[in-house]
């Protein structure tokens, strides 16, 4: 019984959860319908026996609920963000959005003061993260390996908190950020070139789920 309710779960939602991405033009299951597939699997699995139906219908609810929260927020980041040099990224695993800053349109060399004309898209984060409230936020710091360690991994934490301040600033519950520094350990690219070591020079922000919305 309890695999022919899953199964019946999993049909509806994809069914109705197929979309069209809207960069690729490809037909794909919207994070929306595989976040209640995972709820109903784990609700049916954790409710007990004579509980399975209302565990499966409750972990559907929530898994979707969740999925479809980080689904509009994504759409609107990336509809705010569009041409302002910053990446956004989802994890296929746990829906976590990341915002990608690179560090010559966020700071001056070596420094931690955020550039004037940066504000502007801060403030456009910072408005979706204030209607979004139920997220939690990692604000982190990334340098290439040129210059000390002790050095990079300062400068990381100062722009990582830089970040974090301005949002406070613009009304994000300083309760929901945490900002911390990397320095060279994180890199994403080879640094053994420029153009790798100016990916490697960047911000994070994670926006990560809520268990619930």
């Amino acid at each position: 019984m309890r695999s022919v309710l899953i199964a019946a779960v999993a049909g509806s939602l994809m069914l109705g959860g197929c979309t069209t991405n809207p960069y690729t033009g490809e037909k794909q299951v919207s994070k929306t319908a595989i976040g209640a597939l995972t709820g109903a699997a784990v609700g049916a699995l954790a409710g007990g026996k004579g509980h399975r139906n209302e565990g499966a219908a409750i972990g559907a609810a929530l898994g979707g609920g969740v999925g479809l929260y980080m689904d509009n927020q994504e759409k609107k980041l990336r509809a705010q963000l569009q041409g302002t040099g910053v990446g956004v990224q989802k994890d296929k695993q746990t829906g976590a959005l990341t915002l990608i800053m690179p560090g010559n349109i966020t700071f001056p060399t070596a420094q931690s003061a955020i550039k004037p004309d940066f504000y502007d898209t801060l403030n456009s984060v910072a408005k979706t993260l204030k209607e979004f409230n139920k997220t939690t936020i990692t604000v982190s710091g990334h340098t290439d390996n040129v210059g000390r360690d002790d050095y990079n991994m300062k400068l990381s934490q100062d722009r990582a908190s830089s970040v974090a301040a301005y949002l406070s600033s613009q009304g994000v519950s300083s309760s929901r950020i945490n900002a911390v520094g990397f320095g060279k350990t994180k890199p994403i690219a080879d640094n053994s070139t420029e153009v790798g070591r100016a990916q490697n020079r960047r911000v994070e922000i994670s926006i990560n789920p809520p268990e619930s919305v």
